[in-house]
């Protein structure tokens, strides 16, 4: 007989009432509205709403449902505003549902918010009993894993300090460390983990991933899709409150990231050009043949950028193209260029210059593209800031493992041997 799901959400909706209050016209309007005010006045007095305001419903989840079963590490990614942290919320028994029906089989620990459950003038050492005990901890057991919990949390030299007096970097690390060492069959987690450094990040990943290799269930909300690649099993695309993807994870992030690249649409830009004979329409990143904001890597890669010139005969010696990347912190990644190929483009009344990278190499990272367009050396257009954005980590290698983010910025092809 298979096992019962962990946890089954059916039909779950949350709707929220929003007031907005109404802007004063003209005076015949106003007039208009005089009389009908008595009949307002009934209206108000039976929904609740004042004098002025009108009233509108909001639904930030509607219609969800799916199942999860134990072990599985479900990774929950959205746009701002599709509905995540509503989701964890009624999962967490913080928010009641307006609709629809959720069962729990097994104790619940949640990481939604920095702090939440401290109180600011106790200690860091009476919180942990605190929090310990308002996540269902018992005395015993949170006695037993009190040295495994200050030294995850890294607060030693504070632990009699009140936590009003911590950073917001020690609040999340002991906020994290009571709720990680719960031990419980469902652990949710927000995206509370972008508040710590680099370090405690990996530290964090690294707990999430034994506290997964135990078995248990993790719900993990992120924008970091190399960190959902790494840790899930399973995602899920909230869209406008609906589920729109669930399944394998490079299948449904592939989803999200082609559908915000399309939302994102075209760009246009104010520039100075040396040539009034040179306009540039429009500088994309693809992959495959669709329009992308964020990249995987390993996968292949084209720039492309469209052009106009009123006068393509003042060039008949052709186009120098390139395409300058930077990195975090506007460091130079890699420069391409037709011209350190010997080559040049000839010029059309409409043309589009592409470079197309097969096998892009780079980890996770902020990214920029500058576009350049010369005629023997001379500068014509020059794009500082053509394009904007992210590399993101995959499997790359095909193994089914998401490599560490110590391992360097590129990843580049290579083979091992032993003899």
């Amino acid at each position: 007989m298979p096992e019962k799901p962990v946890l089954t959400v059916t039909g779950l909706g949350k709707r929220y009432t929003l007031r907005h209050q109404a802007a004063r016209g003209a005076l015949s309007e106003r007039l208009t509205a005089a009389l009908r005010a008595p009949l307002r006045w009934f209206q108000r007095k039976s929904s609740g709403t004042s004098a002025g305001a009108t009233a509108e419903d909001f639904w930030a989840l509607r219609d969800v449902g799916f199942s999860i079963q134990r072990g599985e590490v479900v990774g929950i990614i959205g746009r701002n505003g599709a509905g995540k942290s509503t989701l964890l919320k009624i999962l967490s028994r913080i928010t009641e549902p307006t609709i629809g029906r959720i069962t729990i089989r097994g104790r619940v620990a949640s990481l939604l918010e920095v702090g939440t459950g401290f109180h600011p003038e106790l200690s860091g050492r009476e919180n942990i009993f605190l929090n310990g005990a308002i996540l269902g901890m018992s005395r015993a057991e949170i006695y037993r894993k009190f040295d495994e919990i200050v030294a995850f949390a890294e607060v030693e030299r504070f632990l009699d300090t009140p936590v009003k007096h911590y950073s917001s970097g020690m609040y999340v690390r002991l906020a994290f460390a009571v709720a990680a060492h719960l031990d419980p069959e469902i652990l949710i987690v927000d995206e509370v983990l972008a508040v710590g450094d680099l370090e405690f990040q990996k530290k964090c990943l690294g707990k999430m991933e034994q506290v997964a290799s135990g078995g248990r269930t993790v719900f993990f909300v992120s924008h970091n899709m190399a960190a959902v690649q790494r840790l899930c099993t399973r995602c899920v695309y909230l869209k406008q409150g609906s589920v729109v993807a669930d399944g394998p994870v490079p299948r449904v992030i592939d989803t999200y990231l082609r559908e915000a690249s399309a939302a994102a649409g075209g760009r246009r830009w104010a520039y100075a050009r040396k040539s009034p004979a040179i306009e540039i329409e429009e500088v994309e990143l693809l992959v495959g043949t669709e329009p992308r904001v964020a990249v995987s890597c390993g996968s292949t890669v084209t720039f492309r950028a469209r052009y106009r010139c009123s006068a393509p005969a003042q060039f008949s010696a052709g186009f120098e193209v390139s395409f300058i990347v930077f990195g975090q912190g506007q460091k130079l990644v890699n420069f391409w260029s037709n011209a350190g190929l010997g080559r040049t483009f000839p010029a059309a009344a409409h043309g589009t210059f592409t470079c197309t990278v097969p096998d892009w190499p780079f980890r996770s990272m902020p990214m920029s593209v500058q576009f350049h367009l010369n005629y023997r050396l001379e500068n014509l257009v020059d794009l500082p800031e053509a394009l904007t954005f992210d590399s993101v980590d995959s499997d790359r290698f095909g193994t089914g493992i998401v490599p560490h983010g110590s391992e360097g910025i590129v990843l580049l092809p290579h083979r091992w041997s032993s003899t």
